[in-house]
C-alpha cells in the first residue's frame, strides 16, 4: 500500500524486518522443541537461539541467485549461527514457515483493526447520545419518509460496527493456526509435538490437518470479513456525503482553518474524506475475490496463492486500518446542523405525517383503501400545488366527517416519533 494510506503500526507488520523476524522465531522454536525431544543436539538449538540472525540485503542477494526466498533466508541465518545450522529447518518445509508467519501477521493485523473499531464505536456512541432526540427526516429511496432522529442514524452505525467487531474477532480466530507438518502434511520428518510447541509459543492453535499449506478457506473468510467491514465504512461515508449535499446540508465534515476545497472555486467545502473512504472501501472489497479464488490449489500444494497474498495481505489490512481511523476522525469532528434538519422536516408541508393520518382514519372506521385514497389525494395537492397538508386535510369533508380538527392536528405532533427512542438506545447500547 502506498505511504499516503499507510499508518506506521500496521505497515510495520508487513515490513521485511518483521517477516524475517517471525521466520526466525518459528525456526528457533522448532529447534528448541526438537532439542527437547532429543531429535537434535541441545547445543544446536542454543546456537540458533543465541546467534540466530539475518541480513536483509544478504537475503535479497542470495535470492537473486537461488530464486527461493526461504532458502535465501536460511542461508543468511546459517552464516550467523555457524556449523550448528545444519540442524536448522530439520524436517520442515517452506510452507511451515511461510504459512505460520502469514497467520501471525494476520492475527496482529486483526488486533489493530479490532482496536480501530473500538475507537470508532466510542466516537459513534458519544455522538449518538449527543443527538439522541434531535429530529431529522428519514428518507427511503432518497425521498422524505417519516421523522427519525440523528442519534438513531448514528446508533444504526454503532450497531453495524459492533457486528463488524464480532466478525473481525471470528476472522482472527479462524486464521490463528500453526502448521509445522512437513512436505505434504504427514509429519513424516517432524514430530507433531514440534508443531504443538511452536503453536503455543506463537499464541496460535494447531492446524488440525494441513497438506503442505494451511487450508485457504480460512484466509478467504478473513479477507471476506475485511470486505464486509469495508462495506460498512462506505455505507456510513455515503450517508455523510449525502447529508453534506448543498440541498440537504444537515451535517458536514469539519473544514479546518486554511483548508481549501477547490483549485478554481474558493467557496467549495467538499466531503473529500468521506469520498476517500468510498474509494478505499472499494479497494478492500476488491481483494475478496482473489482470496476466494486462492481456496482452490492443486493437490497438496501449489503457489498460485502466494503472489496474491503478498499483495492483498498488506494492502487490505493497511487500507482498512487507514479507513477506520479516518472514519473515526470524521465522526468525532462532524459538524451537525439541527436547525437545517428541522427546516428539511417541514419542507414538504407536513407530508411526513401522512401515515399517522391514514391510521387515524382507519381507526375511525374508514376502510383502509378508501383512507389511503383520501390521504394520497390531499398529498398530491401538496406535491403539485405547494398546498399545506394540514390545511388541505382540514378542508376535506371526507376527513372532517370522521375526525375533528383537534384530532387532525394531533397527527402532526413530531414528539410522537420519539416515544420509543430510549427503548431502541437500550437495545443498542445497553442500560
Amino acid at each position: 500500500m502506498i505511504p499516503r494510506y499507510s499508518r506506521p503500526e500496521m505497515a510495520r507488520i508487513w515490513e521485511p524486518e518483521t517477516r524475517f523476524g517471525i521466520w526466525l522465531r518459528i525456526e528457533t522454536y522448532a529447534a528448541e522443541a526438537m532439542a527437547g525431544l532429543g531429535l537434535i543436539p541441545v547445543h544446536a538449538a542454543e546456537a540458533v537461539r543465541k546467534r540466530g540472525g539475518f541480513d536483509i540485503a544478504r537475503i535479497e542477494a542470495i535470492e537473486r541467485e537461488v530464486k527461493h526466498d526461504v532458502i535465501a533466508f536460511l542461508t543468511s541465518v546459517a552464516e550467523h549461527v555457524g556449523p550448528e545450522a545444519r540442524f536448522l529447518h530439520s524436517g520442515l518445509t517452506s510452507s511451515d514457515v511461510l504459512d505460520t508467519c502469514f497467520n501471525v501477521q494476520l492475527v496482529q493485523a486483526a488486533d489493530i483493526l479490532i482496536a480501530d473499531v473500538d475507537a470508532l464505536l466510542a466516537a459513534l456512541k458519544l455522538r449518538a447520545f449527543e443527538y439522541k432526540d434531535t429530529l431529522t427526516v428519514g428518507r427511503s429511496h432518497g425521498v422524505h419518509a417519516e421523522p427519525t432522529t440523528f442519534g438513531l442514524k448514528l446508533a444504526v452505525a454503532y450497531a453495524e460496527f459492533a457486528r463488524a467487531r464480532e466478525r473481525l474477532q471470528r476472522a482472527r480466530e479462524e486464521v490463528a493456526t500453526c502448521a509445522i507438518s512437513g512436505a505434504v502434511g504427514t509429519f513424516a520428518h517432524v514430530d507433531p509435538r514440534v508443531e504443538e510447541f511452536v503453536a503455543k509459543k506463537l499464541g496460535l492453535k494447531v492446524e488440525p490437518i494441513s497438506t503442505q499449506v494451511v487450508p485457504r478457506d480460512r484466509h478467504a473468510f478473513y479477507f471476506a470479513t475485511l470486505g464486509v467491514v469495508a462495506g460498512s465504512v462506505e455505507r456510513l461515508a455515503t450517508e455523510i456525503r449525502h447529508l453534506q449535499r448543498t440541498e440537504v446540508l444537515e451535517a458536514e465534515e469539519y473544514f479546518s482553518e486554511g483548508q481549501k476545497g477547490s483549485s478554481s472555486m474558493p467557496h467549495k467545502r467538499n466531503p473529500v474524506l468521506s469520498e476517500n473512504l468510498t474509494g478505499l472501501s472499494r479497494v478492500v472489497r476488491g481483494y475478496v475475490m482473489p482470496a476466494l479464488e486462492d481456496v482452490v490449489l492443486w493437490h497438496e500444494r501449489d503457489i498460485s496463492h502466494s503472489s496474491v497474498e503478498r499483495v492483498i495481505g498488506p494492502d487490505a489490512t493497511i487500507a482498512l486500518d487507514f479507513a477506520l481511523t479516518r472514519l473515526t476522525a470524521i465522526v468525532k469532528d462532524l459538524v451537525v446542523y439541527p436547525e437545517r434538519m428541522r427546516r428539511n422536516l417541514d419542507r414538504l408541508g407536513g407530508l411526513i405525517h401522512s401515515q399517522r393520518v391514514l391510521l387515524a382514519l382507519t381507526e375511525a372506521g374508514v376502510p383502509r383503501e378508501e383512507a389511503y385514497r383520501i390521504v394520497q389525494r390531499n398529498a398530491k395537492r401538496v406535491w403539485d400545488d405547494g398546498a399545506d397538508f394540514l390545511e388541505a386535510l382540514l378542508a376535506d369533508k371526507d376527513v372532517t366527517k370522521v375526525l375533528s380538527p383537534e384530532q387532525i392536528r394531533a397527527q402532526f405532533d413530531l414528539g410522537y416519533h420519539l416515544k420509543h427512542v430510549d427503548t431502541i438506545f437500550k437495545r443498542v447500547f445497553g442500560t
